[in-house]
């Protein structure tokens, strides 16, 4: 089913929501991926009831980005509507262990976060049989990925999805001669690293330099916003290879979860989701907002709002509603 929706209503609908809510407590926790040390935030609810287990969330963020950028947002939102959420920072990355750092690495994220339901599955405050995956930008193509060959993840939703395969790969970087450019940049860091163990790191955003992976975006080059003193701000170029041939849209088919969508055609890729959507065969929901772009889904109040209310939605109708018992 498609909804649209203003942001003019969603304006309104945020001014209407006057209550206060508490904030959620915030618990330190550490689990292991594949030998390595995972470091994350636990957000519980402020009215948890030990007693009554509660349906919870593993919250994922954009790429090379730490637990502390978007996914706390969203962690906090879905915490204030009643569920357990839990960040984390993948291997690599933030407090995470792992050699190599600032690395996006599609396949290790993917079994990370596999990782986080399983030790969500292991908290008594969690229904095990009630764990669901939020999924925010490039996190997206991990989490559906994830989901399609993890049963413990019992229902889905994304937030502004990146989802790409190699037709989506040449619209957005170029073409074929583009895309290999991309390429041959992230071999040669690639050879490089496997002939001196160094990695030859670039920034990862920068309103001046044109060598970083993102040149003259906005929330990265924020203060206030993605750039925090939790982001290094940097990554490993050899990457690219990687990312451009990971196909997130193959696990569309495969998916066998209830799935809720939130995008804007005004955010990025907007033809992978519509792509990604249209191959699902389980139950399913869109939202699309009107005019809201990429970078303003991890962090304006409005969007997020109304993007955070469908979800909660989504996995309360899915997962069970925050405050009735579950195993």
């Amino acid at each position: 089913m498609l909804k649209t929706l203003t942001l003019a209503a969603a304006t309104a609908v945020a001014l209407a929501a006057s209550d206060a809510v508490a904030a959620p407590r915030v618990e330190r926790v550490t689990f292991a991926s594949h030998g390595e040390q995972i470091v994350g935030d636990l957000y519980l609810p402020e009215d948890i009831d030990p007693a009554k287990a509660r349906p919870a969330l593993v919250v994922t963020g954009a790429w090379m980005t730490v637990k502390e950028q978007m996914a706390a947002r969203y962690a906090r939102e879905m915490a204030d509507r009643g569920f357990v959420a839990l960040t984390f920072d993948f291997r690599g990355w933030g407090e995470s262990g792992g050699a190599r750092r600032q690395y996006e690495d599609p396949g290790a994220k993917i079994a990370d976060i596999e990782a986080a339901v399983a030790h969500l599955a292991t908290r008594p405050e969690v229904s095990k049989g009630r764990i669901g995956g939020l999924g925010i930008c490039a996190s997206s193509g991990y989490m559906v990925s994830a989901a399609a060959k993890d049963a413990a993840i019992k229902s889905v939703a994304l937030v502004a999805p990146w989802l790409h395969d190699a037709e989506v790969v040449e619209q957005t970087y170029g073409g074929k001669d583009g895309v290999a450019q991309l390429e041959a940049v992230g071999d040669a860091a690639e050879a490089a690293y496997r002939s001196t163990g160094k990695q030859a790191l670039l920034p990862a955003a920068s309103l001046t330099d044109d060598r970083a992976i993102m040149f003259k975006v906005p929330y990265y080059t924020e203060a206030g916003r993605g750039m925090i003193p939790a982001w290094r701000n940097e990554a490993d170029p050899a990457f690219w290879r990687g990312w451009l041939t990971f196909d997130a849209i193959q696990a569309a088919p495969r998916l066998h979860q209830p799935f809720m969508m939130v995008h804007s055609e005004a955010a990025a890729i907007p033809q992978g989701a519509h792509k990604f959507y249209t191959r699902l065969t389980s139950s399913k929901q869109e939202l699309w907002l009107d005019n809201v772009a990429q970078f303003d889904f991890y962090d304006r109040a409005v969007p997020v709002k109304a993007a955070s209310d469908a979800i909660a939605a989504h996995f309360s109708a899915t997962l069970g509603s925050a405050g009735e018992a579950g195993q």
